[in-house]
């Protein structure tokens, strides 16, 4: 076993870029205010591309990271994915991206065919809607169960994709329905399932349902979005959660992400990653290297650009 604090290269699994000045993202527009889990978001509504990030990332080794789609203007996603190809070629991140893809529309197949077509992207994400705490349950069901939001999910093996989830813990039974009944496409869970409860209760019940979850072997969860409203981001308060997901899943299911700049509402990114390095010090030194590196590196088949081609110091100059 390794006591050593985890110092090698990190893929970060899931993060954004944006410029709301530039581009229309509804809910990061001036005088939009939707509700949130981490409450008021005003402090993100500003420019973020990777000068910002790295500023951020400071000394933690971020070689490659992977980008999530941004709820830019749903009438125009294949905007966002020529923005962000842009933003790899200037800078040399992203170097795979999640992209914008509404499966219930019309003329969803049509859009993940031109989706799948750009050299980027790996997974597309479409957050299902549904209920919005557990006492809903029964009383409404989210998108996964809608007839044409499956038939377009079941094109995306087909296409190369994987899909990205953001649901909170109550609605993964019918994820995991989804993930039985499409075992060849990759669902990759988002922000561990959303814990924001943290009452024994609230605990139980995703305990419970991530299990469950990750007896599907197509299934795997970034380690993410861990952040509390009106509390700074502590190992303190994530450890447990983090260790029972690496239990559950194992360490070849499950990758660390910073979700920046949303997270950056709950701590710094060295909050979060010095965080998450003090939380698994204790594993195989393979296993670190697998939750901060290779699992995302594998899942999302990131481009090499980065790793290539290091940080500029132009870049640096800029953050």
């Amino acid at each position: 076993m390794s006591e050593e604090v985890y110092s090698g290269p990190i893929v970060d699994a899931h993060h954004h870029f944006w410029d709301p000045q530039t581009n229309y993202h509804p809910w990061l527009a001036e005088g939009a205010n939707i509700p949130f889990r981490y409450g008021d978001y005003s402090a993100i509504k500003r420019r973020y591309l990777p000068p910002e990030y790295l500023a951020d990332a400071g000394e933690h080794n971020v070689v490659q990271t992977i980008y999530v789609e941004t709820e830019w203007d749903p009438s125009d996603p294949i905007g966002e994915t020529r923005f962000i190809e842009q933003i790899a070629a200037r800078y040399g991140v992203p170097n795979a991206v999640v992209a914008q893809a509404w499966l219930d529309h019309p003329d969803a197949i049509a859009l993940l065919t031109e989706q799948a077509s750009f050299a980027s992207v790996r997974s597309v994400r479409h957050k299902p809607g549904g209920p919005t705490s557990p006492e809903q349950v029964g009383e409404q069901r989210t998108l996964m169960n809608d007839e044409h939001w499956r038939r377009s999910y079941a094109t995306l093996h087909a296409l190369g994709l994987r899909f990205d989830l953001q649901t909170p813990w109550w609605n993964l039974p019918e994820a995991g329905l989804l993930a039985r009944d499409f075992p060849q496409t990759t669902l990759i869970l988002n922000h561990a399932g959303l814990p924001s409860d943290r009452s024994v209760e609230g605990l139980a019940g995703w305990h419970a349902a991530m299990a469950k979850l990750a007896e599907q072997p197509n299934v795997v969860v970034k380690i993410s979005g861990l952040g509390l409203r009106g509390r700074r981001w502590s190992a303190q308060d994530n450890a447990w959660i983090v260790r029972e997901i690496i239990a559950m899943f194992g360490a070849e299911r499950a990758m660390f992400a910073s979700n920046f700049p949303v997270d950056s509402l709950c701590g710094s990114f060295d909050d979060i990653y010095s965080g998450f390095k003090h939380i698994v010090r204790d594993l195989p030194r393979a296993d670190q290297e697998r939750l901060f590196y290779s699992n995302a590196q594998r899942i999302y088949r990131c481009e090499p650009c980065a790793v290539a081609r290091p940080w500029p110091e132009q870049m640096r100059s800029q953050a």
